[in-house]
Formats: structure tokens, C-alpha cells, sequence
């Protein structure tokens, strides 16, 4: 059943300590009560030392005093409280109320989680391939980071577009569909090559042109006016362009499936969907006064960030001989967002490389009206894959890997590892759980760092069962589920809130009881680490569980409870990995 919303007992504990302050410094009305886990308690509040600064009185005191509110008001949750050091406030809740957080959870399909976005429509840009290039080691972290992202702010309750800007138009194609239409004797469909080769076709035929190009005049001259020939929409031309874009769609369409991301074609919104709207974003640019001409091409000059030589910061909306570019696109691209789409949030996730193009774009925006203070928009940076020597991670002929290639890597990592713990596994099986520990490994590598890290692609260390990993966490779920599958009991089970905690029961409760506040941090902050991260702790706390209460040979109520604590722990567990696009495996 779906339940209301639970309310995590660290919101119930700030809340309470927020009333405290009124009703012992009523003129503090709006203090932040500074509330957070505690290893000497359940929870530590440190707000009587700013408090008391801005009061004028010793901290210890206005402490003792709040502890004593706290303890007199009455609430049935708070059993303790007591001041502590300079002016710290050590505050316990009752083991009844925790054992009530954990069935209210386990009774809810949404473990009691909430939805504080709902009504929200945020417009998610990720992933962002070039057509008939292959994708590489630096379209990982986009496509994971952003799904992340994806999948988060759905389950808490907004209308999610998931926005992949295919680098799909440019000059580029007129040179390509020449030199495929002089050589029809070279593969490159789908059909003849593959799904997984056709865009290391394209990018391979797409390398012999452009050297055709730079070698051969007369050839120079025939893709120049084949590029004419696609902007000035020639049926034949054209239909080559959408052919290319078709094929190379298939192929990427074939990496997300493998990475498990929730891309799909109806996602698919490349540069060439805003050609239409170039001319109209130009003119209305030019109108307000935000753009203007600049030796022909026009521009706009930034007011607040300048460049080298100490001139504005120039974005190009319009070329010299009329031409339009990156620039102009992602203008088109934020107008039609907003005006049509309207989003209320937009998130920008590329790297961080591409900081002060998008900070100029989000300038231009403001300037002319679109973007306004109702509407949240951020630039979603992120840091480099680094290979083994510490530098941006290159093939040994320091050229770009290819993405397949490293998930290829991470899956036979990841097999070995599993074939050593489990030898009796069918090769099937074992096929199968290596896909899912592989890419999930590579997953959880990425998004268990802060995303404005670089960090190191080291697949032997990724599919470890030991350490923050993604396979530790699989390798956990799936133990807590062989636990459940030898309990035999129902999906939900009767708790006992009477019964005594154990240390090692209530830090794991006080734990999962974090998970609500954990994605609330996530989406506030953009970053998916603070859930993986997450996910670790509670691991552990399980392991830590798991060691000192016994499950299935405990008498009973303990049997049943603990039982109950298994059972929102894997689900838990799953849930929040679900969240991060990795599979949940119930065996590894």
C-alpha cells in the first residue's frame, strides 16, 4: 500500500528543537535548530552557539535550557536530552518510535519517501553524442550523471524531459555524404556491418573524407556545395543526412540499453530540431538590444565576464556570411525551453570545461527576458576520467577508448571476480551476473565521486567485493535476500515496537530512517554521490547488524523485527540503486 508521507525523525527532532528556541528565546523566532546524527546520541543540536552569540549568553547555558524544554514539552518521539560540552545538545529518541518509523516505512510502496517535486517540469540535457562518431570514454559520466538525475527527480514527483542534444547538423555532413555517395562499395548500415560497427563505419569513412578533403581541391569543391545542397534542404542530400542519423541512432540506442539508461529515440532532440528557430532567436536578440553587429556577424558582449584581453566575453549568434553555430543553437535551445517546454528547471550536465560557455548563455538568456528568477537553471560540471598514469584516459596509441570498449573491460573484470567466489555458477548465469556487476561497477565508480572530481577508471578496484564498490553493494543486497528467502515469511511482517533496540538495530534504523533526507540532499545539490555514498553506510551498518543480532535463530518478537529490518534494508538497498540506474542482482 502507499502510504502518507513519513516523516524522518531528524525532521521531527529539528522541528521540535526549532520550538524549543521559541519558547525558551521567543525573540529567536527562526533560528536554525543545526541538527544532525550523533555518535554521542541519536542526534546533536548545536544551535545555542551561534544562538547564544547573537544573544549575548554563555552557550552551556542556553543548551541547558533548551534541553530542558525539550524534555518538558512532552513529545512522545524525544526520550532525552541533555547539554553537553560548550554548549552542544546530545537528544535521544525512544525505542518505540523508531521501531514505528520501520513499519511505517516497510508498509509504504515509496519507503515513506515523499514527492517535493511534483508539479516541478525539469528539463534534463545529457548524454549529447556527435552522429556518425563513435561514442568514447567522455560521454560516460554525462549519460550516467544525468540518468541519475533522471531517474531521482522522477521518483520524487516531476515531469521529467530527458533533453539528448545529438550533435546531429554542421558542415561536416556535406563532406561525409559526398564521400559515402563516390564510394557506395563501403559498409556502413547496420545491416551490413552490424548495429555495434555502423558509427565506427561512419567515423572511419567520415576520417577518409576529410583527408580526401584537405588532399583533393576538385573533391574540397564537391562536398562545399553538398553542404549548400543539405542546408537548402535537396531532397536527395537530406535523405542521406537522415539515413546517417537513423543508423547512428541505432548504435547509440545499443549502448544505452547495454548501460541501462532510460534514453530512448523519443529523447532524441539534436541541433538540427532548432534550425527553424535560429533566425527567429537572432532577430528577437538583435530587437532587445542584447545582441548586436559586429563587422557583419552579430554578437553578444557579456557584461560580466571578459575575456584575455580584457574585452567582453563574445558568444557568436550569427556568423559573418550568415552561417550559425554551437553558440546560436544553445540560445535557440534555452528560448524554445522555456517558451514551449516550459521548464521551471533546467540542467545543463556536461563538463566542467564547458563552464563559461553555458555561464554566457545563461547571461544572454536573463538579458532578454526568457530566463527569469522562477525558473532554476544550472550548468551540472563534472571532472575527467583519468587512465592509470593520472592523465585524461587514452588507448596505448593515445587515442580516444571506446566506450563499449571500457564496459567490455569492467564486464571482464568483473567475471573473473565472480567466477573466483562463485566456480559452480552455470556459464549462463555467470554471463549474466558479470553484465550487471561490470556496468554497475563502472556506474557506481563514477557516481560514488564527487562529480566535479576527476577519478581514476581502474577496473580491478571498481569490481572489488571489498570497499566501496558497486559489486559491495550488489554482493550485499543479494546476501540480505538469501537471508529473506531462508526467514520463509510474508513481504511484510508484524513489528513489535516494545521490544528493546540493540546498538548495532539502532544505528541501522536510525540509518534507513536518513534515506528520504539523503534524497532531498541529492536533489538539492545535484550531487549523486551523497546517495551512493549513502547506500555504503548502510551497508555497513548492516554488516555491523548482521554480526552481532541473530535473524533467523532469534526467538521471537526479535525474529520477527529483525526480520522486518532485513526487508527494508534490501529494499532499500535496491530502491537506491535503482535510483542510480545499477542493477540489484538477488543472487551474485
Amino acid at each position: 500500500m502507499s502510504a502518507a508521507t513519513v516523516v524522518p525523525l531528524l525532521a521531527h527532532v529539528a522541528t521540535a528543537v526549532s520550538e524549543a528556541i521559541v519558547r525558551a528565546r521567543p525573540q529567536s523566532v527562526g533560528a536554525d535548530p543545526v541538527v544532525r546524527r550523533s555518535d554521542r546520541a541519536d542526534f546533536q543540536s548545536n544551535a545555542a552557539l551561534p544562538l547564544a552569540k547573537s544573544l549575548g549568553e554563555p552557550p552551556a547555558g542556553l543548551a541547558a535550557a533548551l534541553a530542558g524544554e525539550l524534555t518538558a514539552g512532552g513529545d512522545a518521539v524525544i526520550t532525552d536530552a541533555a547539554a553537553s560540552g560548550p554548549g552542544f545538545l546530545n537528544i535521544t529518541v525512544g525505542d518505540a518510535a523508531i521501531w514505528m518509523q520501520l513499519a511505517a516505512r516497510l508498509a509504504d510502496t515509496r519507503l515513506g519517501v515523499g514527492e517535493p517535486a511534483a508539479g516541478q517540469r525539469i528539463v534534463i540535457d545529457y548524454s549529447a553524442p556527435n552522429v556518425a562518431k563513435e561514442m568514447h570514454v567522455g560521454h560516460l559520466r554525462t549519460t550516467i550523471i544525468g540518468d541519475a538525475l533522471a531517474r531521482l527527480f522522477g521518483f520524487l514527483g516531476a515531469d521529467v524531459v530527458r533533453a539528448n542534444h545529438l550533435g546531429d547538423w554542421g558542415t561536416q555532413f556535406g563532406m561525409l555524404i559526398q564521400y559515402i555517395d563516390e564510394h557506395p562499395d563501403q559498409p556502413w548500415h547496420a545491416d551490413d556491418v552490424g548495429t555495434d560497427a555502423t558509427v565506427s563505419a561512419l567515423d572511419g569513412l567520415y576520417k577518409a573524407a576529410r583527408a580526401q578533403f584537405d588532399a583533393d581541391p576538385a573533391f574540397a569543391d564537391r562536398a562545399r556545395t553538398r553542404v549548400v545542397a543539405l542546408q537548402a534542404g535537396d531532397a536527395a542530400t537530406v535523405a542521406r543526412w537522415a539515413e546517417i542519423v537513423a543508423e547512428s541512432e541505432k548504435a547509440f540506442g545499443a549502448i544505452y540499453d547495454r548501460l541501462g539508461v532510460l534514453l530512448t529515440p523519443d529523447d532524441y532532440a539534436g541541433e538540427s530540431t532548432y534550425n527553424p528557430m535560429l533566425a527567429d532567436t537572432v532577430t528577437e536578440l538583435l530587437d532587445k538590444g542584447v545582441a548586436v553587429d559586429s563587422d557583419g556577424a552579430v554578437v553578444v558582449l557579456s557584461e560580466h565576464v571578459n575575456g584575455p584581453d580584457d574585452t567582453p566575453a563574445v558568444l557568436m549568434v550569427r556568423k559573418s556570411d550568415g552561417g550559425y553555430g554551437y553558440d546560436s543553437t544553445d540560445l535557440a535551445t534555452i528560448r524554445y525551453r522555456i517558451a514551449t517546454l516550459h521548464a521551471d528547471r533546467l540542467l545543463y550536465v556536461t563538463d566542467s570545461r564547458q563552464a563559461l560557455h553555458f555561464q554566457l548563455v545563461f547571461e544572454a538568456a536573463r538579458r532578454a527576458g526568457w530566463l527569469t528568477d522562477a525558473i532554476d537553471v544550472a550548468h551540472v560540471a563534472y571532472g575527467t576520467i583519468l587512465g592509470p598514469d593520472g592523465r585524461p584516459f587514452k588507448t596505448r596509441a593515445g587515442g580516444t577508448v571506446r566506450l563499449m570498449d571500457l564496459l567490455d573491460d569492467a564486464v571482464t573484470a568483473a567475471r573473473a571476480i565472480v567466477a573466483e567466489k562463485n566456480p559452480e555458477l552455470p556459464a549462463t548465469e555467470l554471463d549474466a551476473i558479470a553484465e550487471q556487476a561490470g556496468i554497475g561497477a563502472v556506474k557506481y565508480a563514477d557516481l560514488s565521486t564527487s562529480r566535479v572530481k576527476d577519478y581514476m577508471f581502474d577496473p580491478a578496484r571498481m569490481t572489488a567485493f571489498n570497499g566501496n564498490t558497486g559489486v559491495y553493494l550488489q554482493y550485499a543486497h543479494a546476501r540480505i535476500r538469501s537471508i529473506l528467502r531462508k526467514a520463509t515469511v510474508p513481504d511484510t511482517v508484524a513489528v513489535d515496537t516494545t521490544m528493546a533496540l540493540e546498538p548495532a538495530e539502532r544505528a541501522l534504523l536510525l540509518t534507513l530512517d536518513d534515506y528520504a533526507l539523503v534524497l532531498g540532499e541529492v536533489a538539492s545539490t545535484l550531487e549523486p554521490h551523497r546517495l551512493a555514498n549513502y547506500l555504503y553506510d548502510l551497508a555497513r551498518a548492516f554488516t555491523s547488524f548482521y554480526d552481532t543480532c541473530p535473524v533467523l535463530a532469534a526467538p521471537e518478537p526479535a525474529r520477527s523485527n529483525r526480520i522486518a529490518v532485513c526487508q527494508l534494508t534490501a529494499r532499500t538497498l535496491a530502491h537506491g540503486l535503482e535510483l542510480l540506474g545499477i542493477a540489484a542482482p538477488v543472487r551474485l
